[in-house]
């Protein structure tokens, strides 16, 4: 066999030979890369978009209807502050 056919075949099965160790140290590493990363966090599920606040001159021009409806006795107190409440939203 001429010298350079030998040389040119110990070169390709030391190629083979290093790349098969390389494939399987990746192969090694991504297995132990998968193992100790933590599972993924699911997104949590879409928050409703909230009603639109009105505006604090909204919200007091209607207290100030319903404490004239007090006023008048249209309204308990009792009804007037549970309309009091859904206003101010608390």
């Amino acid at each position: 066999m001429p010298r350079m056919l030998r040389r040119a075949a110990v070169l390709g099965a030391t190629a083979h030979v290093a790349s098969n160790r390389g494939q399987a140290r990746a192969e090694a590493a991504a297995a132990a890369e998968q193992q100790a990363a933590p599972p993924p966090v699911e997104a949590p599920p879409p928050v409703a978009p909230a009603a639109p606040a009105a505006s604090s001159a909204d919200s007091y021009a209607d207290l100030v209807k319903l404490k004239e409806l007090l006023d008048a006795g249209v309204l308990t107190q009792t009804e007037f502050d549970s309309e009091k409440q859904k206003i101010l939203g608390a």
